[in-house]
């Protein structure tokens, strides 16, 4: 099943569609490389766990995909695709972001006064997995929340 999901005006930089398949559930949307989209991405990924009863997660997930968005638009500079999903009802939650650069991003040190450079530090203590995978139209960054009881790891 394959439905377009209604857009404010606030939202025309993005375009919805939410799938569902026998084998799990599947949400996605393309953001403009703008640094609304960031929020437009917390909206999205909070929106779409609230639709599936997956409330406990929204704190977590919308917190990380708005620093994967932000380093996409930052860094990338492309469209961005967000992906949110699971394959049954123990599955664990995964979030995709995706864009057109082919850097792989590094988490490193940060100066404490620095008002950037945290993001993957984020994901790696909020996250249960992470990681990022290479393909010929860019990369995906994605994280996975443990879904089967309660939430692990807190922002």
């Amino acid at each position: 099943m394959v439905r377009n999901v209604s857009q404010s005006s606030r939202m025309r930089t993005a375009r919805a569609v939410r799938c569902e398949e026998v084998t799990g559930i599947r949400a996605k949307i393309r953001l403009a490389p703008v640094p609304a989209s960031a929020r437009q991405a917390r909206r999205f990924v909070s929106d779409t766990l609230a639709e599936w009863g997956d409330e406990p997660y929204v704190e977590a997930a919308s917190l990380l995909v708005s620093e994967l968005v932000t380093n996409a638009v930052l860094h990338a500079g492309s469209t961005v695709e967000v992906v949110v999903g699971h394959d049954g009802r123990h599955a664990n939650l995964r979030i995709e972001v995706h864009d057109s650069s082919l850097r792989t991003p590094r988490m490193g040190g940060f100066d404490l006064e620095a008002t950037s450079g945290r993001g993957l530090a984020l994901v790696e203590a909020v996250s249960d997995r992470w990681g990022v995978e290479n393909d010929a139209d860019g990369k995906k960054i994605w994280f996975e929340i443990e879904r089967d009881g309660e939430l692990e790891r807190t922002a």
